[in-house]
């Protein structure tokens, strides 16, 4: 992503690198930037070959990013609404937003306002969650009222990580979230190992802030 090979869209942009590889390398061949290294697990490609950019490789690309985009879309909007029914659960006043304008739901209880913005990613065969945060967004709505809710989804239930904004500019400052596409946004790992949740590595286990719903106060 740093050197601008892949481009995240959508709601979930995390969810549109996995695809984007894998109908690469199935479209381009020997003419790819990727390489498989193991399943689930890719490189850039250090002998990739210049082929012709034929219609059918262009309309192929086309129509795999369209339904990158859909299903994207459907995956970032069920986040919003686990997320949204959760905290009407909790006793919030909670409503997804109209506009996307980087919060995707707002939240009150005890009169006390909650900017919640939520990132959804699905299990890859790696066991690793793959979230992204665009820079101008974090920069703009890094407040003490503002949460980052990760929804982490697998074959058996549904977990969320709770984190302030503050622990986010926390664990960028420290290197464990680390900036990608040219400083434009930052990428989270977590890693699910042995029954616990890590983000980057085994350094940095993150069982405090998982299903923590109390943390929003």
């Amino acid at each position: 992503m740093e050197s601008g090979i892949l481009e995240t869209k959508g709601a979930t942009p995390e969810a549109t690198m996995n695809a984007q590889i894998v109908m690469d390398i199935k479209n381009k061949g020997v003419g790819s930037d990727f390489i498989r290294t193991a399943p689930g697990t890719f490189a850039l490609n250090p002998n990739k070959k210049e082929i012709e950019q034929t219609p059918k490789i262009i309309e192929a690309e086309k129509e795999e990013e369209e339904k990158i985009v859909i299903e994207a879309g459907f995956i970032g909007k069920g986040g919003e609404h686990l997320v949204c029914s959760e905290l009407l659960f909790r006793g919030f006043n909670a409503s997804i937003m109209s506009v996307d304008v980087g919060v995707d739901l707002s939240a009150i209880k005890d009169n006390k306002f909650f900017g919640i913005q939520v990132k959804t990613a699905r299990k890859n065969n790696s066991e690793i969650y793959n979230f992204h945060v665009r820079h101008k967004s974090f920069e703009r709505f890094n407040q003490g009222n503002i949460f980052y809710i990760l929804v982490l989804r697998d074959d058996i239930k549904n977990s969320f990580l709770i984190l302030p904004a503050s622990e986010v500019e926390k664990r960028i400052k420290e290197g464990s979230i680390f900036t990608v596409n040219n400083k434009t946004g930052y990428a989270l790992n977590i890693k699910f190992r042995n029954g616990k949740f890590y983000l980057g590595n085994k350094n940095h286990e993150m069982g405090y802030f998982l299903n923590n719903w109390n943390l929003i106060k």
